[in-house]
């Protein structure tokens, strides 16, 4: 079902309209799909952005671990794509959701959740 995302290619056209950075990441904001609320940032290579183009299931690129994850298959919280879009630079990404749980790795629904800096 879910597939390894190293199997997947991006297209040619896609990819020639992205600025990746000195290690093949781009980043991407997800959004709430329902309430524009900004869920989390990850980082996404070819594969990983032809994986949730291809699946409509969230998948991102861990420079920590190295390696692919799809979000929620191991905890349960998914993400259902409904939107990828391109922002005029091309050097960013921004994911809308559905969003099943807990987007944040901490259990929070946000990964923004800390106090505002300019409080």
């Amino acid at each position: 079902m879910s597939g390894n995302p190293a199997d997947h290619e991006l297209d040619a056209g896609i990819a020639a309209r992205l600025k990746f950075n000195d290690r093949g990441l781009i980043p991407a904001i997800v959004q709430a799909d329902e309430t524009g609320e900004v869920l989390m940032m990850a980082w996404m290579d070819t594969h990983a952005l032809a994986h949730t183009l291809a699946t409509r299931q969230g998948t991102y690129y861990s420079r920590s671990r190295d390696e692919y994850w799809i979000k929620g298959l191991t905890s349960g919280h998914t993400q259902e794509v409904t939107g990828v879009r391109l922002d005029c630079d091309g050097d960013t990404l921004l994911v809308t959701v559905k969003q099943t749980g807990a987007a944040c790795h901490t259990g929070n629904r946000t990964c923004f959740f800390a106090d505002d800096l300019l409080s």
